[in-house]
């Protein structure tokens, strides 16, 4: 068993309509590591999940978790796995302790088996003081500690995390990085979907990027920066300034396409950034150089590349973090009785 993918997927193709959102994923994960799933907002992450997780079914192609098929053996799948979707699937009016119980219980523990795994989740998700509180009275990052609690209930071998952290302050999103090693030191195997690229960066052995329904680029954190090559420059111009007139000037430093935005994220003004080979001065000369063209600059940075590159390189589109609409909850997929 050792030998088999934990997660394996061959050709993976599913539409919705005129939506093609997979057009044949091929993934292979080993087991006890993580995989980051990148790709901006519609490149099919969820839809690759919802169908790994027996959720949805595929319109071609094949995929196993631990060998044993996703549509010829739902049922078997579902025993080894574990799923926090990006919407907690909690009832708001049972309290903390109850939600567990009940999604224990329907995971075929009985009811003492489920009280007592209940109870150990808790405690050790910091949960214990709010027990006995309805769900609703609960704050965003209790609520994801909680789903992902319910998620483990059946101690899942394969575990997957559709934007978990989607939403929560800094410092729950800690705590869920904590966590998340702490299950992968353990033996899970884990399959990471965000839009946080630093999240992928610190947690993930393997990362895939999917654009258009297609895994486009897979490696190792490290390996997909280095496919990147020179390091990043990147200036931020004063609200207003021409940023034609900027991207001319930097590209004349420029050993790869100069990428040019009209604002930043932040609200600030526009910025410009483009692949430059390092030498001393380089950022002395290109300030120098937009001054003589009157583009004021705020600020200049050179930097080794980082996995934002990668994703703007590969998918031609900036990774912001999500800011999602209401919608409805993935089902929660949980384990199989201990």
């Amino acid at each position: 068993m050792a030998d088999i993918p934990a997660i394996e997927a061959e050709g993976l193709a599913k539409r919705f309509g005129a939506t093609q959102a997979l057009a044949g994923i091929d993934l292979s994960v080993a087991a006890g590591s993580i995989l980051g799933l990148l790709g901006p907002n519609g490149a099919g992450k969820t839809t690759a999940v919802r169908v790994l997780t027996t959720l949805l079914r595929p319109d071609a192609g094949q995929a196993r978790i631990l060998g044993a098929d996703v549509v010829a053996q739902a049922g078997e799948v579902r025993t080894h796995i574990g799923l926090t979707g990006q919407y907690a699937a909690l009832d708001d009016y049972l309290t903390g302790r109850a939600n567990l119980i009940m999604i224990g219980q329907l995971g075929r523990l009985s009811h003492r088996q489920a009280r007592q795994r209940a109870d150990e989740l808790l405690e050790r998700f910091d949960l214990t003081g709010a027990a006995g509180r309805a769900v609703k009275t609960y704050s965003g990052g209790m609520r994801r500690r909680l789903d992902l609690a319910a998620s483990l209930i059946g101690r899942p071998e394969v575990l997957f995390l559709d934007e978990p952290t989607t939403g929560l302050d800094p410092r729950s999103r800690s705590v869920m990085w904590e966590i998340i090693r702490e299950l992968a030191g353990a033996g899970a195997t884990l399959l990471l979907t965000t839009q946080y690229l630093d999240e992928a960066d610190q947690l993930a052995d393997q990362i895939a990027v999917i654009d258009a329904g297609r895994v486009i680029a897979a490696g190792q954190p490290e390996e997909l920066k280095a496919r990147i090559g020179d390091d990043r420059l990147a200036l931020e111009l004063v609200p207003g300034a021409d940023t034609a007139a900027a991207a001319a000037v930097v590209t004349a430093y420029a050993a790869g396409p100069v990428s040019a935005l009209a604002s930043s994220p932040g609200g600030g003004g526009p910025q410009i950034s483009a692949q430059v080979t390092r030498r001393d001065g380089i950022t002395t000369e290109v300030v120098r150089a937009l001054d003589a063209a009157g583009v004021p600059v705020t600020s200049v940075t050179l930097r080794r590349p980082s996995l934002d590159d990668v994703f703007l390189t590969l998918t031609g589109s900036l990774a912001v973090d999500p800011q999602p609409a209401p919608g409805p909850a993935l089902a929660e997929v949980t384990g199989g009785a201990a």
